[in-house]
């Protein structure tokens, strides 16, 4: 190039120019060197493919299990310690939804605390699939967030009932201090008030219209109806009794709740730790007829 053409090239090239086309080289230099099609990709190389493996079959095996859920069930099962912030992007990434799968403090709570001294009782319906309407009574030990037992009964309820259910409910169990109930005209029969008095159980009562007063019964029945009862069907009171059996196993044994530090019930209550299992060789633990699926050390 003579020194005509340079003197040319300099007049029509401003320096701006030249510095903007030095800043996109800088960018491609970054992008090839930090992309992740790069060959030579520094910094940290990410989970491991059994660590992958191992989120995204629980997912597969339980959809409706959220990301804080499962970092909860990796960090109880294989003892790594992860949150939902590193499950999340894993999802996102490997996990692909199944089209063909339609499964698409108060002073209440200060009682709560006390171990062994405060239980929950509520009332739910439910439908057979001949549309015949059951009477579901749910009892709950709140400081461990325990189901006691369910009573079942066809049809109409009254006084004798509901304490013919409580009893079903809590056989095999010690009696609590207190009892907190709703204002629910069934809570208010002579007899099921008198029953109470008989077992030297003090009944708290919630306040009125307020479902927040009582939370967490009203929580675990949400929880029956969302991940159980809405996914099967039950033809009497027998099987609805057995299939209830089964989830408060499940519930109770190997489900893993947030606010118990992300273990089951009945570990929390024990404080019993759990056999950890092997991210490479692992098992499968089925619950409530395969509607939910738990990993297990092989």
């Amino acid at each position: 190039m003579t020194s005509r053409l340079i003197i040319k090239s300099a007049i029509i090239t401003k320096p701006a120019t030249i510095l903007q086309f030095h800043q996109a080289l800088v960018k491609k230099k970054y992008l090839r060197l930090f992309s992740s099609t790069g060959k030579g990709k520094p910094g940290p190389k990410g989970p491991r493919s059994e660590f992958v493996k191992a989120i995204v079959s629980i997912k597969q095996r339980n959809p409706r299990f959220s990301s804080p859920r499962i970092a909860q069930i990796i960090t109880y099962t294989f003892g790594v310690e992860i949150n939902k912030y590193v499950v999340r992007p894993i999802l996102e990434q490997h996990y692909k939804p199944d089209p063909n799968n339609r499964n698409k403090p108060s002073w209440l709570s200060f009682i709560s605390s006390m171990k062994d001294s405060l239980w929950s009782v509520d009332l739910f319906k439910c439908e057979s699939i001949t549309l015949k309407s059951h009477w579901v009574l749910v009892v709950m030990d709140q400081w461990s967030r325990c189901i006691i037992g369910f009573g079942v009964h066809a049809g109409p309820v009254d006084g004798p009932t509901i304490c013919s259910m409580f009893n079903h409910a809590i056989a095999g169990s010690s009696m609590p201090k207190y009892l907190s109930s709703d204002h629910d005209p069934l809570f208010k029969f002579h007899r099921w008030v008198a029953s109470l008095r008989i077992m030297d159980i003090e009944e708290i009562k919630t306040i009125p219209y307020t479902p927040l007063s009582h939370p967490y019964i009203e929580r675990v029945i949400g929880t029956i109806r969302r991940e159980y009862l809405d996914r099967t069907l039950f033809w009497n009171s027998s099987d609805l009794e057995r299939k209830l059996d089964a989830f408060k196993n499940y519930y109770n044994q190997h489900r893993v709740h947030a606010s118990l530090d992300g273990v089951p019930p009945a570990k929390f209550v024990n404080n019993t730790g759990s056999k950890n299992a092997n991210l490479r060789n692992f098992g499968w633990k089925n619950h409530c007829n395969r509607l939910f699926h738990t990993p297990i050390p092989a």
